[in-house]
């Protein structure tokens, strides 16, 4: 149909081309700013929106994902709206625009992280994904290899969606480890982050997204720093303190690494929706106040455990660990930790208010490693909801102590030859439980004594003298009147009165070689119900298209409140991890989780006890790979331009582009929908964008025609890997 032309097109196709790739290179700056959105959580109030929470946030897809904080999305106590808004930047040197609303697709509140998805328009009508325009996205980036003095950009809003997009920078100053996930719980940073930047992006020097600046307003009106009023809500005319607050949160300095929501982004990616059918609706809140105790310092962590309980520290301390238990916490409780030395505020260790990342009850700690500490006499003091709940000191200096001292306590049972056997922190059911642990600079006649514990009540006591060398590692045990019962235990160590060392472990299950037999059973089926999947007869394999996979195992001796988990892979990545007490039954069958139209695949799951792995099952569903969304990754070219006029050089509306497929030339086209890769349409401004990515290295032919013109057409331009964007003009000629 069309003679081919490369002309004027293709040599203003290589010139743009051209142009981008030397800039491809820079840091890009505007392309942060525009994945970044301005959110609102807002409530319907007779016809009008009332906004209850705001927060910035980044678009991770071209088809609408956004990552923000959990806290400003999730309807709360604080944020009780049931609305979300979402604002894009249409001129990045103006205020965002209202565009889309959006739902929460997945989300984690223990990590403060929820992944959107833009569903409906402004008006409320339902918008399906091939709707949209192409976004702008962020690459998701590592964030395994950051090291402390490496530079950070943040991106986000500074007020309340009434100024453009903005970004700071900032170095990062110290990681901040808890017992969640593996690495950094944080990154510190001094860069000056306005509140309602809270949920938006942190980027390497790359221009990737490593983290997610995250703080938590703290509820009331007595946070006057960490709310705004900005609505006449009671409807008297004015706005003031009798109006609705809207929590804002005060500066951030905390970053929530990356690695921590990539099985969330996983998961909605890949329109992977976990459901834990058997799981109770709902849990009560506890009642009582929230309240921490038994606090205390270690110079490292494993397992959750410390390694030794210390009351001082050396010259060139590099890692120091704070531990206390706790109860009564909820994923709304806000906690904070301020840290001085002689006296001052230390704002590196110390951290700002954040949302609770545990469970309602346990051991937790707060630690920081591969940062020195100067010397000096340091307090920390814990913040719960605003109010402090405790406080320990502890000094750093001077030279090492020989100190008596207990350490590294691992429990398991006893073979034949009295040696000790099994995981370290489960144990089954049985007469007995053992301990061994590490002795230093021991001397015989000092006072010493072990404490068991089970659910937080005393069971055993042994107090004595010691007898044993001045190093080495001791086994002592204990045999409760009546078994070990499933639950949790605790060790204390004492020497001369003082707290050494403390350790907890698990029993549940029954003997099956190192780790106990807890969950048994595990088996896939597929059905339209839960209810038919307990009947169906479970397979390794299953055809594409199932309406959903169902998980099913039975378990015995789990007691309540247990934390257990449940991991789910997909072509051996996580897309779905969640740690959640035990609350159903001690022992039972056909526990059921279900996902929903799973995409083919190879998915695996796994049931974990204590970080301990106890059982897991691999199944194929379809051809047993999932396939390649080009949307969600940078897997291509975004590519989007111009149409001028070649005589006026205004921008031409209405111009059809169309994309062959790489099966054809510009010649051999001839208007068949299997030719068409991809059709854009100039606005009135002549800018257009195409609605599918190209692939790289991919030779790609363009028709374009309009009436009054003449027609263009070109053959064989590509784009590399390192082109994630590509911007191109189009001069059309009068004939």
């Amino acid at each position: 149909m069309y003679s081919l032309r490369l002309g004027a097109l293709l040599i203003l196709l290589l010139l743009s081309l051209k142009a981008w790739t030397q800039s491809a290179t820079a840091l890009d700056i505007d392309r942060i700013k525009r994945a970044t959105v301005f959110i609102y959580q807002a409530e319907s109030v007779n016809n009008d929106l009332v906004i209850k929470c705001v927060s910035s946030g980044t678009l991770i897809s071209a088809d609408g994902l956004i990552i923000t904080n959990a806290h400003s999305v999730l309807p709360g106590q604080q944020c009780d709206g049931d609305q979300l808004i979402v604002s894009l930047n249409v001129d990045l040197s103006e205020q965002p625009i209202p565009k889309y609303r959006a739902e929460v697709f997945n989300a984690d509140d223990s990590l403060d992280i929820a992944i959107l998805r833009i569903a409906r328009e402004l008006d409320g009508r339902l918008i399906a994904r091939s709707e949209l325009p192409i976004l702008p996205f962020a690459e998701i980036g590592s964030a395994d290899d950051v090291a402390i003095d490496d530079n950070l950009i943040v991106a986000g809003f500074p007020d309340f969606g009434n100024q453009a997009v903005s970004t700071t920078r900032g170095t990062v100053t110290a990681f901040i480890s808890e017992p969640i996930g593996s690495g950094p719980s944080w990154f510190k940073t001094r860069a000056e982050i306005p509140g309602t930047m809270s949920g938006g992006g942190a980027y390497n020097s790359e221009g990737k997204l490593i983290g997610i600046p995250t703080n938590a307003p703290l509820g009331g009106l007595s946070a006057a720093a960490s709310c705004r009023y900005i609505a006449d809500t009671n409807r008297d005319g004015l706005v003031n303190a009798n109006d609705a607050c809207v929590p804002t949160g005060d500066f951030v300095s905390t970053v929530r690494p990356i690695s921590h929501a990539l099985s969330l982004i996983r998961g909605a990616r890949n329109k992977l929706n976990v459901n834990i059918v058997s799981a109770p609706v709902d849990r009560p809140p506890p009642l009582n106040p929230p309240r921490v105790s038994r606090l205390f310092f270690a110079p490292s962590a494993s397992g959750g455990s410390p390694s030794t309980v210390v009351g001082s520290m050396p010259n060139n301390t590099k890692s120091l660990y704070f531990f206390f238990d706790y109860d009564n916490m909820t994923a709304e409780t806000v906690y904070e930790l301020r840290v001085s030395r002689d006296g001052i505020p230390d704002t590196t260790f110390s951290l700002p208010p954040v949302r609770w990342s545990g469970r309602e009850s346990g051991l937790w700690y707060i630690g920081s490693r591969e940062q020195a500490w100067a010397n000096g006499a340091y307090e920390f003091t814990l913040l719960i909801n605003g109010t402090s709940v405790g406080s320990q000191r502890i000094i750093v200096g001077g030279s090492a102590e020989n100190k008596s001292q207990f350490s590294d306590i691992v429990f398991g049972t006893l073979d034949q030859s009295g040696a000790l056997i099994g995981n370290g922190s489960i144990l089954p059911l049985g007469d007995m439980a053992s301990a061994r642990f590490l002795f230093t600079n021991m001397q015989t006649g000092l006072p010493w004594s072990a404490i068991w514990y089970y659910g937080g009540v005393e069971v055993a006591r042994t107090v004595d003298i010691w007898s044993d060398a001045n190093h080495g590692a001791k086994v002592i045990r204990v045999a409760p009147n009546g078994g070990l019962l499933p639950g949790n235990y605790r060790l204390e160590l004492y020497i001369e009165g003082a707290l050494s060392a403390t350790s907890d472990f698990i029993v549940g299950g029954g003997q099956a070689g190192p780790l106990p037999e807890i969950f048994r059973n595990l088996r896939h089926t597929t059905a339209e119900t839960p209810t038919a999947a307990r009947r169906a007869p479970a397979s390794s394999s299953f055809p594409s298209s199932i309406p959903a996979l169902f998980a099913l195992f039975d378990w015995r001796q789990l007691a309540a409140g247990t934390p257990w988990t449940l991991r789910w892979l997909v072509d051996d990545q996580v897309f779905f991890e969640r740690t959640n007490p035990w609350l159903t039954v001690e022992s039972g069958s056909d526990f059921t989780v279900s996902l929903a139209n799973p995409p083919d695949g190879s998915y695996t799951l796994q049931l974990l006890v204590n970080n301990l792995k106890l059982t897991e099952q691999e199944v194929i569903v379809g051809i047993g790979q999932l396939p390649i969304d080009r949307l969600a990754q940078f897997e291509g070219t975004i590519l989007s331009g111009r149409v001028i006029d070649a005589a006026t050089g205004r921008g031409l509306p209405s111009i059809n582009i169309v994309l062959i497929s790489a099966d054809y030339t510009a010649s051999e086209f001839e208007w068949r929908e299997d030719q068409i890769y991809a059709l854009a349409t100039s606005d009135r401004n002549g800018d257009f964008q195409f609605a599918r990515p190209l692939a790289f290295g991919t030779n790609y032919s363009v028709v374009i025609e309009a009436d009054g013109f003449i027609p263009h057409a070109a053959d064989k331009f590509k784009f590399a890997a390192d082109q994630p964007y590509a911007e191109i003009e189009i001069v059309m000629v009068r004939g």
